[in-house]
């Protein structure tokens, strides 16, 4: 039976040690210094309490980080301090340079890294989560045992340490910004009493620009309009006194394809040349 160490039982966290649990992984956690909700999560999750950080780490053979990106450095340095050897899984939403800085901190005192992220709601009751893993195959695959058949659907990348965090910040940064842009194009509705038919032309929108890259050229290709009406946008927003950098931001972003106006032989490729994105 695999010994599986928690970090930090959040709420994804808590759900993932449950579904480690499902096929016959016990997890531990130490809940020294921790909240009283997180206590209530983790013993609600199943988890074994250890009182001492380094008897969860010598009893562990995988270690699972999934904390606010802001830690995971520290979190990283606490475990190699203890002296663990095992299997470390950097899970949390970090970049690809932080993740891979932390896998040579980690390989330097013989801890074995794997680069994780997790797209998707907190496994459980059906609802299904993505484990996204890259590195060495066996190590890999030893994850993916604690996970096999259950909620939280491993999916390996190879072995570049840093794909899977690439992977998560690319997701990340469309759907988290694109409720940002939601709330900025609400309260600009809501200012002028329009938000019904705010509502009612965003109900008309049938397409998702993340799943249809070759809609990339047009975007490009009208560049040269956008980045103009983006700073009329952000003057809008100003003038309501709402925050206007990101439409100034997509502005600059814009700028990039001036050079392709109403283009019509760009390839999605060229357009992510022009980003230095390919």
């Amino acid at each position: 039976m695999p010994v599986v160490a928690m970090l930090h039982p959040g709420q994804m966290g808590a759900a993932l040690a449950t579904q480690a649990r499902r096929t016959g992984a016990r997890v531990l956690w130490c809940p020294t210094g921790r909240s009283a909700a997180t206590v209530e999560r983790a013993e609600a999750a199943g988890l074994t309490a250890l009182p001492e950080l380094g008897d969860v780490l010598a009893a562990a053979q995988i270690v699972l980080s999934v904390c606010p990106p802001e830690f995971a450095e520290d979190v990283a340095t606490r475990v190699a301090g203890h002296g663990y050897q095992g299997i470390f899984v950097e899970a949390n939403a970090i970049s690809p340079r932080r993740s891979q800085r932390i896998a040579e901190r980690l390989a330097a005192v013989g801890v074995t890294v794997v680069d994780g992220s997790v797209i998707g709601p907190p496994p459980r009751d059906g609802a299904t989560a993505r484990v996204y893993l890259a590195g060495e195959g066996r190590w890999v695959g030893a994850v993916d045992a604690i996970f096999h058949g259950t909620d939280a659907e491993v999916v390996t990348l190879g072995d570049e340490i840093g794909a899977a965090s690439a992977l998560k910040m690319a997701f990340a940064g469309f759907n988290k910004i694109s409720h940002v842009l939601s709330a900025i194009s609400h309260a600009l509705a809501a200012r002028h009493q329009v938000t019904e038919q705010l509502l009612a032309e965003a109900e008309r929108i049938t397409h998702a620009p993340l799943a249809r890259p070759g809609s990339l050229p047009a975007t490009a290709a009208r560049a040269w309009r956008w980045g103009p009406e983006m700073h009329e946008i952000a003057d809008t927003l100003a003038a309501a006194g709402l925050p206007a950098d990101m439409a100034r931001a997509a502005a600059s972003v814009l700028a990039y394809w001036e050079a392709d106006k109403d283009a019509e032989q760009l390839s999605v490729e060229d357009v992510l040349a022009r980003l230095g994105g390919a």
